[in-house]
């Protein structure tokens, strides 16, 4: 599924094209406050050839999200990771701050966890959020995930929400 769309956004698989908008949004101090901290140019182009991999192997992962006239708006996708020495899958999602506030977090959350569940059929998805991050919080909440752990991720405090596949 390279493309998918919501009411608000259209979203394309992440590629090549794509890297100057990410370098934009992760050198962007409020936006990366939550996602590790700001990312140098060459961590984004490695970031980018990452993900892209991720693609390749599991057929799913990052797309860029775009407002409907076509203006950059961020990043969201679903992705392997490590968390506890356990294989997760997490939904993963940030916007540009001039998005923020708008519901668009919670549409696209509800998005992936829809393409997670139901077009992959993974038996369940994570949110992974910095204790403090109670934006995203309510983000997962309105999208259904159920607070699981708390634990430590890079040496920050962060909590575990799940979503699990019902069982037809």
């Amino acid at each position: 599924m390279d493309h998918f769309g919501t009411t608000s956004l259209t979203a394309e698989r992440l590629n090549e094209s794509h890297l100057a908008d990410l370098v934009a949004l992760h050198l962007d101090p409020e936006v990366s406050r939550y996602l590790g901290g700001v990312r140098a140019p060459e961590v984004t182009t490695t970031y980018l050839a990452t993900n892209m991999a991720h693609w390749d192997q599991h057929g799913f992962g990052l797309w860029v999200l775009r407002t409907k006239d076509g203006a950059f708006a961020g990043r969201a996708g679903i992705r392997h990771i490590l968390v506890d020495d356990i294989d997760e899958i997490e939904i993963a999602y940030a916007f540009k701050r001039e998005f923020w506030g708008q519901g668009l977090a919670s549409e696209v959350a509800i998005a992936l966890t829809d393409i997670g569940l139901s077009h992959h059929e993974l038996p369940s998805l994570i949110g992974l959020v910095y204790v403090d991050n109670g934006a995203s919080r309510r983000v997962l909440e309105k999208a259904n995930y159920t607070l699981e752990k708390s634990t430590m991720r890079h040496g920050e405090d962060v909590v575990i929400y799940r979503i699990r596949r019902r069982e037809a």
